[in-house]
């Protein structure tokens, strides 16, 4: 069974704030995690392969009626300038594009003079660990044994025993491979809050929705592409004009889980808003992305805050610092 990493929600690109007590070390989970990609040098700890883009956010009417923050107030007619980076879950950088049970990954950051916005948003609507330990747990299990791979009997028994962690590969093994990274929806599984001029607050899941639809390859045209096609498939695509997406907010209603992750909101059952569009309209130099770590706990503006009881969405800071310092040196 492969490894699925970026379930892992992309942990890895991750800058600051640990937590005073933080189980289990964060050095450990990223550890575990370039292990269970193989140690590959100089890459991200998850996400390690994928290619950078950039583009532009153009807030909707309704954006503002949720969120103070300045990237939902800007004129249509001024849209912000955006670099996302699309990937493939895992810290192995030569992972197959058609492999089905692994997250795609889809890392934004929405520029404004007054900061930036960050979001990092993977192909299916639920995380798979819900706190740091299961986390540690699930990448340490599916470290390459003697042979160069994971111990199957020792995956299928620790799903047994923590059952929320395999809700992400059935969503993810139920629906086809993706045929292009802007032909499939990204959530961001945390709860985040929204909160209004006048102080109002909301608690939503936020999604991006591919204005081209669900893009899926059948067994037989997954069989047919290379293991790397997403890059040049993106390439011709943007040539033909820029992939866009809403950018939307999933209202969340009272007994709505925010510290698990891993449990799915019944989407079908909540209301949505559009908060704006992304348009992505080029491919950019991997430097571009590198520069700065796409860091969703720090880099958030007033208006919008992510959860403080979800465990899996602090860690994230300290574990993007590990991870970026160590594909640096």
């Amino acid at each position: 069974m492969r490894p699925n990493l970026l379930l892992l929600g992309g942990i890895a690109a991750l800058a600051c704030s640990t937590p005073a007590k933080a189980e289990p070390e964060t050095q450990a989970i990223v550890d575990a995690l370039f292990k269970a990609g193989g140690n590959q040098p100089n890459v991200r700890g998850s996400g390690a392969k994928g290619v950078c883009v950039t583009g532009s956010f153009t807030p909707s009417a309704e954006a503002q009626g949720l969120s103070k923050a300045p990237h939902f107030s800007r004129a249509p007619e001024k849209p912000l300038p955006v670099t996302a980076r699309f990937s493939m879950g895992g810290s192995n950088p030569k992972v197959s594009d058609k492999a089905k049970p692994v997250t795609r990954g889809f890392s934004m950051r929405i520029n404004h003079s007054a900061g930036d916005m960050v979001f990092v948003f993977i192909s299916a609507p639920v995380f798979g660990s819900k706190t740091p330990q299961q986390l540690l747990d699930f990448a340490s299990v599916r470290a390459p044994g003697p042979d160069g791979k994971p111990d199957a009997e020792k995956i299928k028994a620790f799903g047994v025993a923590n059952p929320e962690t395999t809700r992400q590969a059935a969503w993810l093994n139920a629906r086809p491979v993706p045929a292009s990274y802007a032909g499939v929806d990204y959530w961001g599984v945390h709860a985040y809050t929204l909160t209004d001029a006048a102080g109002k607050a909301t608690v939503a899941k936020l999604k991006t929705v591919a204005t081209a639809g669900q893009l899926g390859l059948t067994d037989d045209e997954a069989k047919a592409k290379p293991d790397a096609f997403y890059a040049d498939e993106l390439t011709a695509r943007l040539a033909q004009g820029p992939a866009t997406f809403d950018l939307v907010a999933i209202l969340g209603e009272p007994g709505d889980p925010t510290q698990d992750p891993t449990v799915l909101w019944p989407e079908e059952n909540r209301k949505s808003v559009k908060l704006g569009t992304l348009a992505i309209a080029a491919l950019a130099p991997a430097a571009t992305c590198d520069a700065a770590t796409f860091d969703p706990v720090v880099d958030l503006p007033a208006g919008v805050a992510g959860p403080a009881d979800d465990p899996m969405f602090a860690i994230r800071s300290p574990a993007y610092a590990i991870s970026l310092s160590r594909r640096s040196n």
